[in-house]
Protein backbone atom coordinates (compact mmCIF):
# COMPACT_ATOMS: atom_id res chain seq x y z
CA UNK A 1 0.00 0.00 0.00
CA UNK A 2 0.99 2.96 -0.99
CA UNK A 3 0.18 4.83 2.57
CA UNK A 4 -2.84 6.66 1.65
CA UNK A 5 -5.78 4.77 2.72
CA UNK A 6 -9.04 4.62 0.39
CA UNK A 7 -11.61 7.51 1.31
CA UNK A 8 -15.18 6.84 1.84
CA UNK A 9 -16.52 6.93 -1.36
CA UNK A 10 -14.18 4.38 -2.49
CA UNK A 11 -15.60 2.00 0.56
CA UNK A 12 -19.15 2.80 -1.08
CA UNK A 13 -18.37 1.97 -4.50
CA UNK A 14 -16.84 -1.13 -3.78
CA UNK A 15 -19.65 -2.09 -1.72
CA UNK A 16 -22.64 -0.94 -3.96
CA UNK A 17 -21.12 -0.69 -7.77
CA UNK A 18 -18.46 -2.99 -7.54
CA UNK A 19 -19.63 -6.08 -5.51
CA UNK A 20 -22.94 -8.08 -6.51
CA UNK A 21 -25.37 -8.88 -3.76
CA UNK A 22 -25.06 -11.85 -3.88
CA UNK A 23 -21.47 -11.33 -2.61
CA UNK A 24 -22.51 -9.87 0.29
CA UNK A 25 -23.65 -12.81 2.57
CA UNK A 26 -21.77 -15.31 0.87
CA UNK A 27 -18.18 -16.67 2.30
CA UNK A 28 -15.80 -16.44 -0.02
CA UNK A 29 -12.13 -16.50 0.61
CA UNK A 30 -10.70 -14.18 -2.06
CA UNK A 31 -13.32 -11.75 -1.71
CA UNK A 32 -11.96 -11.71 1.72
CA UNK A 33 -8.23 -11.36 0.24
CA UNK A 34 -9.82 -8.73 -1.66
CA UNK A 35 -10.52 -6.96 1.42
CA UNK A 36 -7.80 -7.77 3.06
CA UNK A 37 -5.41 -6.03 0.76
CA UNK A 38 -7.58 -3.26 -0.12
CA UNK A 39 -8.80 -1.99 3.27
CA UNK A 40 -7.37 -3.88 5.86
CA UNK A 41 -5.53 -0.80 7.03
CA UNK A 42 -8.53 1.16 6.70
CA UNK A 43 -10.19 -1.41 8.48
CA UNK A 44 -7.17 -0.56 11.53
CA UNK A 45 -7.67 3.17 11.32
CA UNK A 46 -11.57 3.06 11.78
CA UNK A 47 -11.24 0.35 15.06
CA UNK A 48 -8.81 2.96 16.42
CA UNK A 49 -11.74 5.91 15.53
CA UNK A 50 -9.57 7.56 13.39
CA UNK A 51 -12.18 7.98 10.98
CA UNK A 52 -14.37 10.55 12.37
CA UNK A 53 -14.59 12.89 9.64
CA UNK A 54 -16.40 10.49 7.34
CA UNK A 55 -19.31 11.43 10.12
CA UNK A 56 -20.16 14.79 8.52
CA UNK A 57 -22.12 12.88 5.93
CA UNK A 58 -25.09 10.50 6.15
CA UNK A 59 -22.38 8.20 3.48
CA UNK A 60 -19.84 8.91 5.48
CA UNK A 61 -21.44 7.72 8.22
CA UNK A 62 -22.56 4.68 6.34
CA UNK A 63 -18.85 3.97 4.98
CA UNK A 64 -17.37 3.63 7.95
CA UNK A 65 -20.01 1.32 9.35
CA UNK A 66 -19.42 -0.83 6.39
CA UNK A 67 -15.90 -0.88 7.11
CA UNK A 68 -16.61 -1.90 10.85
CA UNK A 69 -19.35 -4.42 10.75
CA UNK A 70 -19.22 -6.02 6.98
CA UNK A 71 -15.62 -5.63 6.27
CA UNK A 72 -14.46 -6.80 9.93
CA UNK A 73 -16.57 -9.97 8.92
CA UNK A 74 -14.17 -10.62 6.20
CA UNK A 75 -10.94 -9.86 7.38
CA UNK A 76 -11.25 -11.85 10.10
CA UNK A 77 -14.00 -15.04 9.18
CA UNK A 78 -13.44 -17.32 12.09
CA UNK A 79 -12.44 -15.32 14.43
CA UNK A 80 -13.35 -13.57 17.48
CA UNK A 81 -12.36 -10.19 15.85
CA UNK A 82 -15.16 -10.80 13.16
CA UNK A 83 -17.22 -9.21 15.94
CA UNK A 84 -14.65 -7.23 17.87
CA UNK A 85 -16.03 -3.88 16.36
CA UNK A 86 -19.99 -4.50 16.26
CA UNK A 87 -20.33 -2.44 19.17
CA UNK A 88 -18.70 0.97 17.68
CA UNK A 89 -21.04 0.18 14.72
CA UNK A 90 -23.79 0.03 16.50
CA UNK A 91 -23.10 3.12 18.32
CA UNK A 92 -22.40 4.84 14.98
CA UNK A 93 -25.50 3.50 13.89
CA UNK A 94 -27.46 5.18 16.21
CA UNK A 95 -26.33 7.88 16.41
CA UNK A 96 -27.05 8.79 12.76
CA UNK A 97 -30.33 7.70 12.82
CA UNK A 98 -31.46 9.53 16.40
CA UNK A 99 -30.32 12.20 14.03
CA UNK A 100 -32.67 11.11 11.47
CA UNK A 101 -29.39 11.12 8.33
CA UNK A 102 -30.25 7.31 8.02
CA UNK A 103 -32.99 9.13 5.94
CA UNK A 104 -31.17 10.81 3.79
CA UNK A 105 -29.58 7.48 2.38
CA UNK A 106 -31.20 5.52 -0.75
CA UNK A 107 -33.43 2.31 0.85
CA UNK A 108 -31.11 -0.10 -0.53
CA UNK A 109 -27.83 1.74 1.52
CA UNK A 110 -30.05 1.95 4.51
CA UNK A 111 -30.05 -1.99 5.05
CA UNK A 112 -26.26 -1.75 6.16
CA UNK A 113 -26.91 1.22 8.01
CA UNK A 114 -28.79 -0.97 10.03
CA UNK A 115 -27.15 -4.21 9.98
CA UNK A 116 -25.17 -3.62 13.21
CA UNK A 117 -28.77 -3.23 15.06
CA UNK A 118 -29.32 -7.20 13.47
CA UNK A 119 -25.75 -8.05 14.37
CA UNK A 120 -26.14 -7.48 18.42
CA UNK A 121 -26.99 -10.24 20.77
CA UNK A 122 -29.21 -7.81 22.70
CA UNK A 123 -33.11 -8.11 22.80
CA UNK A 124 -33.52 -4.33 23.32
CA UNK A 125 -31.74 -3.52 20.26
CA UNK A 126 -33.75 -6.25 18.11
CA UNK A 127 -36.46 -4.56 19.38
CA UNK A 128 -35.82 -1.46 17.29
CA UNK A 129 -34.38 -3.48 14.56
CA UNK A 130 -37.75 -4.57 14.35
CA UNK A 131 -39.01 -0.81 13.47
CA UNK A 132 -36.22 0.62 11.21
CA UNK A 133 -36.41 -2.57 8.82
CA UNK A 134 -39.96 -2.72 8.32
CA UNK A 135 -40.16 0.04 5.60
CA UNK A 136 -40.72 -0.49 1.72
CA UNK A 137 -37.90 -1.90 0.31
CA UNK A 138 -36.47 -3.75 3.13
CA UNK A 139 -38.92 -6.35 3.39
CA UNK A 140 -36.54 -9.34 3.20
CA UNK A 141 -33.97 -7.46 6.16
CA UNK A 142 -37.28 -7.73 7.99
CA UNK A 143 -37.74 -11.21 7.31
CA UNK A 144 -34.16 -12.02 8.45
CA UNK A 145 -34.25 -9.77 11.23
CA UNK A 146 -37.20 -11.99 12.62
CA UNK A 147 -35.12 -15.44 12.34
CA UNK A 148 -32.38 -13.36 14.02
CA UNK A 149 -34.72 -11.99 16.96
CA UNK A 150 -36.19 -15.91 16.86
CA UNK A 151 -33.14 -16.95 18.10
CA UNK A 152 -32.17 -14.80 20.56
CA UNK A 153 -34.92 -15.38 21.97
CA UNK A 154 -34.89 -18.54 22.73
CA UNK A 155 -30.86 -18.49 22.96
CA UNK A 156 -29.84 -15.32 24.19
CA UNK A 157 -27.21 -14.88 21.55
CA UNK A 158 -26.68 -16.94 18.17
CA UNK A 159 -25.05 -19.97 18.90
CA UNK A 160 -23.24 -19.98 15.76
CA UNK A 161 -20.84 -17.42 17.29
CA UNK A 162 -20.12 -20.38 19.95
CA UNK A 163 -17.20 -22.07 18.58
CA UNK A 164 -15.69 -19.10 17.36
CA UNK A 165 -16.26 -16.89 20.83
CA UNK A 166 -14.82 -20.02 22.45
CA UNK A 167 -18.22 -20.57 24.18
CA UNK A 168 -19.16 -23.93 25.54
CA UNK A 169 -22.47 -24.13 23.43
CA UNK A 170 -25.85 -26.20 25.21
CA UNK A 171 -27.00 -29.44 24.01
CA UNK A 172 -30.10 -27.42 22.25
CA UNK A 173 -27.78 -25.21 20.76
CA UNK A 174 -26.00 -28.14 19.54
CA UNK A 175 -29.12 -29.47 17.72
CA UNK A 176 -30.28 -26.48 16.45
CA UNK A 177 -27.13 -26.27 14.74
CA UNK A 178 -27.58 -29.16 12.86
CA UNK A 179 -30.56 -28.04 11.12
CA UNK A 180 -30.42 -26.19 7.77
CA UNK A 181 -30.34 -22.71 8.30
CA UNK A 182 -29.40 -22.54 11.29
CA UNK A 183 -26.07 -20.38 10.93
CA UNK A 184 -25.97 -16.64 8.90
Amino acid sequence: MNGKLPDRDEVIAFWFDELEPAQWFRKDTELDGVIRARFGALHDAAAAGELWQWRDTPQGRLAEILVLDQFSRNLYRDDPRAFAQDAMALVLAQETVAQCYDRELEIGWRRFLYMPYMHSESLAIHDEALRLFDQPGLEDNLRYEHLHRDILLRFGRYPHRNAILNRESSEEELAFLQQPGSSF
